[in-house]
């Protein structure tokens, strides 16, 4: 966008902290915006059309413009791209971002020891369990919702949810998991086993250990490249 189109976005930002405007609640109406801007009607509906697709505007059509709750996921676009554009020549922007997953994932385990209580532990058994039983990949990435539910660093938790959702979309070009699939499942009972034993730095290790055989995957990945 236009240097103009940026500043105007971030004008109308403002305005929504200036006045104090929480997520869901109405933004003036486009008329208002415009003399208050100082804008055209166009360069008005281009910068709510821009803040919309970040999700820091939600457009109701029929209903009206509303402050959006600016989730992560709407960032799934520009990652998914540049990811996927890395695995055609290598896979450095594939390692990158588990680099990232597992360094938050392991540095929020202790969070979810502390926080583990029956109800948790026999979810997270069942998530486990799953694994065996159920798709792979969707057990998985279920197992790991489970694991951080309880954090309260909710930014820590969506960045999680978001570096699945892209891993998904690029785990065709790598190549398939081990020759036994029971591992992935012992791995995550190894997880759950810590956490019901509140051993926090037991279950670091596992989930670290857990991530090797992905990260060799993408490697091998990079070597072919």
């Amino acid at each position: 966008m236009a240097p103009n189109g940026r500043r105007l976005q971030d004008r109308i930002i403002d305005l929504i902290l200036a006045r104090g405007l929480a997520p869901g609640a109405p933004m003036p109406a486009e008329p208002r915006l415009v003399d208050e801007l100082g804008a055209s009607r166009n360069s008005v509906r281009e910068a709510l059309r821009a803040l919309h697709t970040l999700g820091i505007i939600e457009i109701r059509h029929g209903h009206g413009t509303f402050v959006g709750q600016a989730p992560l996921t709407a960032f799934t676009p520009g990652l998914l791209y540049s990811t996927r554009q890395s695995v055609r020549s290598g896979a450095s922007a594939l390692r990158d971002m588990l680099e990232i997953r597992r360094t938050l994932e392991a540095s929020l385990i202790e969070q979810v020891v502390e926080r583990a209580d029956e109800d948790f532990l026999a979810e997270l058994d069942a998530a486990a369990s799953a694994i065996d039983a159920g798709e792979l990949s969707a057990a998985d990435q279920h197992f790991h919702e489970v694991l951080y539910r309880r954090v309260p660093n909710r930014l820590a938790v969506e960045l999680i949810e978001l570096f699945w959702t892209v891993y998904h979309q690029v785990e065709s070009d790598l190549e398939p998991p081990g020759d036994d699939p029971g591992e992935i499942g012992r791995a995550h009972r190894v997880i759950a086993d810590a956490v019901r034993a509140g051993d926090a730095v037991r279950a670091r290790e596992a989930l670290v250990r857990h991530f090797g055989d992905i990260e060799q995957r993408v490697a091998r990945l990079d070597a072919r490249a």
